[in-house]
């Protein structure tokens, strides 16, 4: 509803009055069809029809963690509104829709909601103020002497009632507010609550659009043959033996590779079979997993570019008994459930795209790049994501239907398969940590240094990001330790491997935060000192990193000993503004089998908006980092990953999930990140715990194969 909708910005804040500086039509303009229809659309985020039914525009992909749901319950509680009367779309590419904390319409970063709170909340309140001076008008009675309740205005002197129905086409004449005033926290009746998920319906009966159930009509299906090598490219194909595929349509020449394109997705992929391309391996045929472990070993051990420095480490180290280690982390794929795929139908004057993205705005531009078209002739349409962990940033896929479109002048959907999906991923980044660390005779830490060697995927990703060789998600979990260390200094080496990485939950943290908690642990031992009351000694009273630890300690039955056979283990981690601490409680039943039976996880994230989606965003977190911590592995041979399906690429089963046990902090804080926090902490948590169980620390992952050395 681009034509119809205006951009509703936050001009100016002050304490709960937000002023609003929007430009709407006067008369019938823009809004003579909302008028027609009795409908009322008062902001770019929301329109009411006559039925009293609200549309929310959700601006962010709703890949499984419910922002869907979340967004539209912060436009009920300003609007007085039942959820039950509340239905949503999903945003376009459009400047009405970027959010203040990107400047575009990016889903990442555990952002959503934080980033959207005031938007949406202010978006309701005006549409209120506005159905209340509708209601005034029609009176003749003074605004004050009205208020709004499951979305009716009453008349407090007489006990009239009006629906919000009823005065959808009045409002929408009344003037915009300027300014509005925001509810107080203590008056929430649907933010902090528990919802069920405004899509659920659509996604138990099938309704729900996902990009892979797209169908277009004339539309084709596209399957393509891929470097062996990343990076290589097509010297040439004999397409005879495809094209003789019952079904096969064409056989192009893509950016990617060579593309078969088919009435359905069979005989795509049996024509793709059936080619013969011969390649130009390009220049990273003869990387290995050796090759680049070699690469990391070469630069631990040399200072990097400085990303945070408290005090002097060097000098708080010399002279003390210093412990050194190394920890190691693999490669990963995303491995969404839903494989990467877009449909794209290109003409000469326009591009339409449906795809489920996490960049609708990056998706534009690439395709407006592509194609030669200006940015306004594409148009791109939003899908439910059958999962994302930050694969769905990039647009390689959509590119990829955007060539195969215009390649044939067809409209194509390109359908990954599960193998193109995992050796083709941007994976998230194998590291390299080296850490040295010191504690005193009070057995308090004296320095602290830590060495990240990792790929950067912000230096591809947005290059603007860095300043300084400042990399911050490369080196987050190692910078964002919420101890008092007096003397601590962490480094980078940026590694340029030739393998593409990409964001993955959590970005840098859920390698570094393994190292990091890891090394804690080793100087809270080296100290003699319990780990949770090593970790609370570094964290102040009354602060909500220590309020969690407490919280975790005391849900586990830390001060009580586990069954025979097991033992704990404690990490924490910041992340997106909020604080986690994570218990695990495992057993070693035989080397390369480690059982995790329980894992409890306190969590600190500031006003929670959706109480159940909160925890499931933990409860997905936690097993997510689980998966990683004890099985996964991608490793590369002759430029290539090896893994090419869950029969190599392993990742938790259902027999393996542990029990879960969640304690969420009540806050009236700003809400803070929840999508990514519980990953991090799990495998060093993990780890620790076998420490704790065996004696022997295990410094790389995957756990699993680590117990087997």
């Amino acid at each position: 509803m681009v034509a119809r909708a205006q951009f509703l910005k936050i001009a100016a804040a002050t304490g709960t009055g937000f002023a609003l500086a929007m430009t709407l039509p006067t008369k019938r303009g823009p809004f003579a069809e909302a008028e027609a229809a009795s409908e009322f659309t008062p902001n770019a985020w929301l329109r009411l029809d006559g039925n009293g039914i609200a549309t929310v525009i959700v601006n962010k992909a709703e890949m499984g963690q419910g922002v869907s749901t979340s967004l539209p319950m912060m436009v009920a509680e300003e609007l007085d509104l039942p959820m039950a009367m509340i239905r949503t779309e999903f945003a376009p590419a459009a400047d009405a829709y970027i959010d203040p904390g990107w400047g575009d319409m990016i889903t990442g970063g555990s952002t959503s909601v934080s980033f959207m709170y005031t938007i949406m909340r202010t978006a309701g309140a005006s549409a209120r103020a506005m159905l209340v001076a509708a209601a005034a008008q029609g009176a003749g009675a003074p605004a004050t002497d009205f208020t709004t309740a499951s979305g009716v205005v009453t008349q407090t002197s007489t006990g009239k009632t009006f629906s919000y129905g009823s005065l959808a086409a009045a409002a929408a004449a009344m003037p915009v507010p300027t300014d509005v005033k925001l509810k107080s926290s203590d008056g929430f009746k649907v933010i902090g609550t528990r919802q069920q998920r405004l899509d659920v319906r659509q996604k138990v009966n099938g309704t729900a659009g996902y990009g892979i159930d797209v169908r277009v009509p004339g539309m084709k299906i596209a399957s393509i043959e891929r470097s062996p090598s990343i990076g290589g490219k097509v010297k040439s194909f004999d397409a005879a033996r495809a094209l003789a595929v019952k079904g096969v349509r064409h056989v192009v020449a893509v950016p990617s590779g060579v593309a078969v394109v088919a009435d359905h997705m069979y005989a795509a992929t049996k024509g793709r079979k059936a080619l013969h391309v011969t390649w130009d391996l390009g220049p990273n045929a003869a990387v290995s997993t050796a090759s680049i472990r070699a690469s990391q070993r070469a630069l631990v051990g040399t200072p990097g570019i400085v990303q945070k420095k408290v005090g002097d480490s060097e000098t708080a180290l010399k002279g003390a008994t210093v412990l050194t280690a190394i920890y190691e982390a693999p490669y990963l794929a995303h491995a969404t459930m839903e494989p990467m795929n877009a449909t794209a139908h290109v003409t000469a004057t326009s591009c339409e795209i449906w795809a489920p993205n996490q960049v609708p705005r990056r998706v534009q531009a690439t395709a407006a790049k592509m194609t030669g078209l200006p940015v306004g002739a594409v148009k791109v349409h939003s899908t439910f994501l059958g999962g994302g962990f930050g694969r769905r940033l990039e647009d390689d896929y959509v590119a990829d239907a955007v060539a195969v479109s215009m390649a044939t002048k067809l409209p194509v959907k390109v359908v990954w398969t599960r193998e193109d999906d995992i050796k083709h991923d941007v994976f998230r980044s194998g590291g390299m940590n080296g850490l040295r660390g010191a504690v005193d005779a009070n057995g308090d830490i004296v320095g602290f240094e830590h060495r990240v060697v990792a790929s950067s995927v912000t230096v591809r990703w947005a290059p603007a990001f860095i300043k300084n060789g400042q990399d911050a998600y490369a080196v987050e979990g190692a910078t964002s330790m919420p101890y008092a260390i007096k003397n601590l200094t962490v480094d980078f080496h940026p590694l340029d491997t030739g393998i593409p990485v990409g964001y993955w939950r959590a970005p840098g943290a859920n390698v570094n935060t393994f190292a990091a908690e890891s090394f804690v642990d080793e100087l809270a031992h080296a100290a003699g000192k319990d780990p949770v009351a090593f970790r609370a000694a570094m964290l102040p009273e009354g602060t909500r990193a220590r309020g969690v630890l407490d919280l975790a300690a005391e849900r586990a039955g830390w001060a009580t000993k586990p069954a025979k056979g097991r033992a704990r283990g404690v990490a924490m981690i910041v992340w997106g503004g909020s604080t986690a601490a994570v218990i695990a409680e495992v057993s070693l039943p035989e080397p390369g089998h480690i059982v995790v039976h329980k894992l409890t996880c306190a969590a600190d994230v500031g006003q929670p908006i959706n109480v159940d989606g909160v925890e499931a965003q933990l409860m997905s977190a936690l097993n997510f980092g689980l998966s990683a911590a004890l099985k996964g592995k991608i490793t590369f041979a002759h430029g290539g990953a090896v893994q090419g399906n869950f029969d190599t690429y392993a990742v938790l089963r259902h027999a393996d999930a542990p029990a879960l046990e969640l304690a969420i902090v009540p806050s009236r804080e700003k809400p803070t990140g929840a999508g990514e926090l519980g990953t991090p902490p799990v495998a060093a948590a993990v780890g620790n715990a076998l420490f704790a169980l065996t004696g022997k620390r295990h410094r790389q992952l995957p756990l699993n194969e680590a117990t087997l050395a």
